[in-house]
């Protein structure tokens, strides 16, 4: 199962991007393995949540001081990612501090990318919900360029990877503006 892999890196990754957010602030968490351990540690925090798959919502619903809002949709199977006009309606309809976005391919010329055209479609509705977006992925998927786009590199303000980014890709995002952290 997919959960399992890179789950250090993954926590890593999470851990970086859950100091990033304030007590607060208005978060909408993407689908996916690493936004799941972003929303293990984000737990804790005093903070308004809505996770875009029921993996998250289930491993927050018992965080007393968070505010847990769960968006309609259809659950994709496997991931159980809330993807459909449910989902976009939902998103649509509020306006959150931070979107957590997570990435099947991030690339500084191609952007944010996604495999499944029904999850770029909810990632662009987050995005465009969204005051700031912060990308989580793995060093694995910067420099990959997925089928289905998502946002222009100029659409993230933030992108928490691991050392294995390729500097190049870093380096370039860097450059468009948008600030790397690698953990």
């Amino acid at each position: 199962m997919r959960v399992h892999d890179g789950l250090e890196v993954k926590r890593r990754i999470a851990a970086e991007a859950a100091q990033l957010i304030s007590d607060g602030e208005s978060v909408v968490l993407d689908s996916g393995t690493t936004c799941l351990e972003v929303a293990r540690a984000l737990k804790g925090r005093r903070i308004t949540v809505m996770p875009l798959s029921l993996h998250a919502v289930n491993a927050l619903t018992d965080a007393p001081q968070l505010t847990l809002l769960v968006p309609g949709g259809l659950p994709r199977q496997g991931e159980l990612a809330l993807t459909g006009p449910l989902t976009e309606a939902s998103l649509a309809s509020l306006r959150f501090d931070t979107a957590l976005i997570g990435c099947c391919g991030l690339d500084a010329v191609n952007g944010l990318t996604a495999y499944d055209l029904d999850d770029a479609a909810v990632k662009r509705a987050a995005i465009a919900a969204s005051r700031r977006v912060i990308a989580v992925t793995e060093g694995a998927k910067v420099s990959r360029t997925a089928l289905a786009v998502v946002a222009p590199v100029s659409a993230l303000d933030v992108v928490v990877t691991d050392e294995h980014a390729p500097q190049e890709q870093t380096e370039a995002l860097a450059a468009a503006g948008v600030t790397v952290r690698r953990v």
